[in-house]
């Protein structure tokens, strides 16, 4: 098992995993608890109860039935509690090998059937997993309180972490000590017991309430989408998308019509695109109502009984607030430390985005006049729409002449993958033997320089009814010495699936997305670690983006993209005039993005730092909340709104609470980083292979910060971000690494 509080995670994901939601009425009707015991499937017939015998492990998808989970996870609980209480009730002296590794071994079946069932709950749900995953989510919290809150456990845990110096262990193997303790520590296993049973209520409610919300947002996501009733108010919308939508109208049996689907953030894709001002409208006002709208999906309720348990917990745990209690194991140590970065950020991102709204303003105003018409105020639903009129009028050029030469798999093979072969040394195949769980996912061996398989790779890049909104990645098998296991990771993207016979043209944007999380699968696929905790990406959150980052910069690499950006029906090489034009207008609308970030990255910090109960706001109250917190930092604009509401916010329910300002904390290590390899060669062996050893192979062995200081010789510094996002700061010399 990765390491025992695993699970944890697993339940801390929930929230962000928003599942297919079902018919309320159907729901009101079957609002039991779900009965999938072990009697529904004979053990040998289980997949979960052994390692899988494909490849790598390479999970049976082909084998696996909704069934199998709840015996899995019912098996999988027992047997790591009778694994754990022999650890704990082992009359020898505690020792790293009868304590610690017998930890780091435990609950391999649970772990198996965890990670796939959380992986296949983003990446295509169903009514059954949705059941499951609310029924099981308290149990999964339950079962690792049961574990970190176990005194005899920690007992032994906490006598070989006052002796660990004295253990003759090497340096992976003490900071492995130090973290089990520091784990069960922050989990409550010096507290009362009073207190401890008090925790354990607000983890189970905490987790049911994940659940709750994550439902709810799917639903809500499905529940809004737009019914258009003619073709000719889709104007501006390309052929595909209007193909696309019919296609959508169909699959809800609404022949003849159109759908405009929506995705999780507040902005929508349609709003660059539709000239109809008026369905802009109702589309920007469907998405930011979206959880508030007092229906049966309604989050307002969960989100403030959510922010009260947490800052509850945080107290008991004897920190001033959940902030605090969260940042004191990340890279930022402190909210003071946050709120310092995003301050310094904040005035710069909301004066360039005034600037960029005169400038959309004067088109809108222009427009009016040579119609003769009156002019209107730019609103949130204009931004979008006059942005790339603007774009077009000054760097002569609209992004929908790049798509041609971005076609899918030609991208990701002659693009990320060729990116990774010169870095690194990597060559990929594809894989038609192995099972995948949709038939538009495809796998691929990757093999090392040395010609040695180094992990399994799945792409799933299209979006889908049953997959959440995003992009990210995720493990299905981790790289451990301890086990012998080597990676299967999986990549997933939200691309519009086109029609048959269309080719499937990307955005520049899902260009660069593609890159990044491959960024994180090489991180996943380099893992070089003894132990199964510090695999991968199991780092500090406002680390963990870092290297996914820096795999961005090779997708306008010249090389690169030479290589890659050719026309889909005559394999042109993209002008390079086109190109250049795409590059200078890289800091452009920098001041809305980084605006409509930094709203929603504040507003996470500014719920999680309540430190008196009584000041969270009620449900009625959470939407005037946000919008007195906006105003407070000085980051509201009404033109450029969070790039989340609270209501549909779903990092800030699982496993990105009081921690979205990670995402701009790691690209200030990854500008700096980005900076020293172009200073030193760009894309070279030598430059990737510095990378993959000092860092990318390091997983969390070792403190994240120290791991960036080995690769670039110096602290972090905020200048090359305020550069790269066209802000100003004075310019300030890197100061030498300790």
């Amino acid at each position: 098992m990765k390491h025992p509080l695993a699970v944890a995670l697993a339940v801390a994901l929930i929230a962000t995993v928003p599942s297919l939601a079902h018919n309320a009425q159907a729901q009101a009707k079957t609002d039991k608890t779900v009965k999938f015991t072990a009697d529904t499937a004979k053990p040998s017939a289980n997949p979960f109860f052994q390692p899988s015998p494909l490849p790598l492990q390479f999970p049976q998808f082909d084998k696996i039935k909704d069934s199998d989970f709840a015996p899995a996870f019912d098996r999988g609980m027992a047997d790591q509690l009778k694994e754990v209480a022999a650890i704990a009730d082992n009359p020898e002296p505690a020792t790293f090998d009868n304590t610690i590794l017998a930890m780091e071994r435990s609950g391999q079946i649970l772990n198996r059937s965890v990670s796939t069932f959380f992986n296949l709950v983003g990446t295509d749900t169903n009514a059954n997993r949705e059941k499951l995953q609310q029924q099981y989510a308290p149990k999964l919290a339950a079962h690792r309180d049961a574990i970190s809150l176990n005194p005899k456990l920690f007992a032994r845990i906490k006598d070989l972490y006052e002796k660990r110096a004295s253990l003759g262990l090497d340096a992976e193997g003490v900071r492995l000590i130090e973290r089990y303790h520091s784990d069960f520590v922050r989990a409550g296993a010096n507290l009362s017991e009073a207190q401890k049973t008090r925790v354990k209520a607000i983890n189970g409610e905490l987790a049911e309430l994940g659940a709750n919300f994550s439902k709810n947002v799917l639903k809500e996501v499905q529940d809004s989408a737009i019914v258009v009733d003619t073709k000719e108010e889709l104007a501006g919308l390309s052929d595909e998308r209007i193909a696309a939508a019919a296609e959508a109208a169909k699959g809800r049996k609404l022949e003849g019509k159109y759908l405009l689907t929506l995705l999780n953030t507040t902005g929508q894709p349609p709003e660059t695109d539709l000239t109809n001002r008026a369905l802009r409208e109702k589309l920007h006002k469907a998405s930011v109502i979206r959880g508030s709208r007092g229906n049966e999906w309604d989050n307002t309720a969960i989100v403030s009984k959510v922010v009260a348990l947490r800052a509850e917990r945080a107290k008991i745990m004897g920190y001033p607030n959940y902030a605090a209690y969260v940042l004191e194991d990340e890279t930022a140590k402190s909210p003071e430390a946050v709120n310092k970065m995003l301050g310094q950020l904040a005035p710069a991102a909301v004066a360039n985005a005034k600037r960029e709204a005169a400038d959309l303003q004067a088109m809108i105003d222009k427009e009016q006049a040579a119609k003769g018409e009156k002019s209107f105020q730019l609103e949130p639903w204009d931004w979008a729409f006059y942005a790339e009129k603007v774009r077009k009028e000054k760097f002569a050029f609209d992004e929908a002449e790049l798509k041609p030469y971005f076609e899918m798999k030609n991208v990701l093979e002659n693009g990320v993958f060729y990116a990774a072969g010169q870095l690194y040394g990597l060559k990929f195949k594809q894989r038609t033997d192995l099972p995948l769980y949709r038939d538009d996912v495809t796998a691929y061996d990757v093999f090392d320089s040395n010609g040695k398989q180094l992990a399994i790779f799945i792409a799933d890049m299209y979006a889908r009814d049953s997959k959440r909104g995003g992009a990210w990645m995720n493990s299905y098998v981790e790289q451990s010495e301890l086990f012998g296991t080597l990676p299967v990771v999986a990549n997933h993207l939200n691309i519009p699936k086109p029609p048959a016979g269309k080719p499937t043209l990307m955005t520049w944007d899902e260009v660069t997305t593609m890159f990044h999380e491959f960024g994180h699968a090489l991180h996943g696929m380099f893992s070089n670690v003894k132990y199964p905790y510090f695999s991968g990406t199991s780092v500090p959150r406002d680390f963990v983006e870092f290297p996914s980052q820096v795999n961005e910069m090779w997708a306008d690499w010249p090389s690169v993209l030479a290589n890659y950006a050719k026309h889909y029906q005559n394999g042109q090489p993209m002008p390079k005039e086109l190109l250049d034009k795409v590059l200078a207008a890289s800091k452009f609308n920098q001041g809305f993005t980084t605006t409509e970030y930094l709203g929603a990255a504040m507003l996470d910090q500014n719920y999680h730092q309540i430190g008196d109960l009584s000041k969270v706001p009620a449900a009625k109250d959470v939407v005037a909340f946000e919008t007195a917190s906006l105003k407070k930092d000085g980051i509201y604009y009404p033109p450029v709104p969070p790039r989340y509401r609270t209501t549909y916010f779903s990092h800030i329910m699982g496993g990105y609470a009081a921690g979205y300002y990670a995402y701009i904390w790691s690209e200030v290590l990854d500008a700096n980083t980005v900076e020293w390899i172009k200073q030193h060669g760009g894309l070279t062996r030598e430059n990737g292979d510095r990378f993959r050893a000092t860092l990318l192979s390091r997983g969390g062995s070792k403190d994240a910060l120290q791991l960036f200081r080995d690769f670039s010789g110096h602290e972090p510094q905020i200048q090359p971000l305020l550069e790269r996002r066209g802000l100003t700061a004075p310019a300030a010399k890197p100061a030498k690494a300790k």
